[in-house]
């Protein structure tokens, strides 16, 4: 009797039957896959102020959500030197949200669209939702990881509606370079795709890149969707609200609005309160970045410090998360879980993330310092043995 959409296993993997049955014994865990920021120890006391609007008591409702919060949302973009008009955004209640909104908009059930992999398995998940199935072009590592653009060709179908991409990607940290721009915009408008970037990290720069890495807000040549919001920029995902920003050819966005106007109308799901925030959040998010940044390279500085030859960090260029390359040729779910069953550690194996092999593993660099030493510590005499 219910929707063959979710017709996917559920069962608790051996991970995490060994991490409830040690919360529940109340044993000590060391959780290096910590990305919730509100429970990381960073600051927040102006937050909540914000949300005292007396003009959150009426009810406005517009599909693409009030204006003067639109602007502000614009106003971000324009910080970053980007021109955004505050009638090409759309407010929704997440990014998680306006991917939805976005599949519903380009593509019928049975319709595909193409992932990076590796990446952040949500996109899987909220492509199945919406009956569409998930193809995906590989992320190639060198001195950094890098988009394959011949594996993006190859891996086009005639039920292709839409390319993805995510900037830092998640969990490799990689941004697109202009040269991947090109690319990416020659492809879809040679097979006639949409191209839908999650840029909620982009503000996150681990290293000094030598050229600033490369938004595709505003392209102009291919229907594109840009997908942000609070929980990553202004590590407020309590506060449930993100946008899409569209671009593109006149005539295909004209289309395209009219239709994500109806979509976004039929839900009006943006909180009225989050929206009369977003422009205080906006503006005070400068304070909680420069924390996480703080946090984010004191702990890859440790990670790698930590090493020892037991493991590598694969350059990240963005993000809140760090891989590491082990070479013991112990299985990844062996491995996690004996870490977690012995040390009480919590890892992501790479296979979460779709990594092309064996031998990864993930962190969360967001983990409070002194939890991510001990964690680490820990991991190197696990993998010197």
């Amino acid at each position: 009797m219910f929707s063959s959409r979710l017709d996917f296993r559920q069962a608790p993997n051996a991970l995490s039957v060994i991490i409830d049955e040690k919360r529940r014994l109340g044993l000590p865990i060391i959780d290096l896959t910590e990305s919730n920021p509100t429970r990381a120890g960073f600051g927040y006391s102006e937050a909540l102020e914000a949300l005292r609007d007396a003009r959150a008591s009426t009810y406005e409702p517009h599909p693409r959500g009030l204006m003067h919060a639109r602007e502000a949302v614009a106003a971000y973009y324009a910080e970053r030197g980007v021109d955004v008009s505050p009638e090409r955004i759309w407010l929704t209640a997440s990014t998680s949200e306006a991917y939805s909104l976005v599949i519903k908009l380009l593509a019928d059930p049975g319709c595909e669209v193409l992932v990076p992999r590796p990446s952040y398995p949500l996109l899987d998940i909220l492509a199945w939702l919406e009956g569409v199935r998930i193809g995906s072009y590989p992320l190639r590592y060198g001195e950094g990881w890098k988009i394959d653009h011949d594996g993006l060709e190859s891996a086009i179908t005639s039920e292709t509606r839409a390319v993805f991409v995510v900037s830092p990607n998640n969990p490799t940290g990689s941004y697109l370079t202009s040269a991947d721009r090109s690319s990416l915009v020659g492809t879809c408008a040679r097979h006639n795709l949409a191209l839908v970037a999650d840029e909620v990290f982009f503000d996150y720069r681990l290293d000094s890149l030598e050229v600033p890495p490369c938004t595709l807000t505003a392209t102009q040549d291919v229907l594109t969707f840009i997908l942000s919001g609070i929980s990553k920029v202004a590590a407020l995902p309590q506060m449930k609200i993100g946008w899409i920003v569209m671009s593109g050819p006149d005539d295909l966005v004209r289309e395209a609005e009219t239709y994500l106007d109806l979509i976004a109308d039929t839900y009006l799901s943006a909180s009225t309160p989050a929206q009369h925030a977003l422009p205080a959040w906006l503006q005070g998010r400068h304070s909680i970045q420069r924390q996480i940044l703080s946090r984010l390279r004191e702990n890859l500085s440790a990670l790698e410090a930590a090493a020892g030859g037991a493991w590598r960090v694969l350059r990240a260029e963005g993000g809140w998360y760090a891989v590491v390359q082990y070479e013991s040729g112990e299985r990844e779910e062996d491995l996690v879980t004996s870490m977690a069953s012995e040390n009480g550690i919590l890892i992501h194996p790479g296979f979460f993330f779709d990594f092309p092999r064996e031998g990864f593993l993930v962190l969360s660099l967001l983990t409070p310092v002194a939890e991510l030493r001990e964690g680490v510590r820990l991991m190197a005499r696990r993998l010197g043995r």
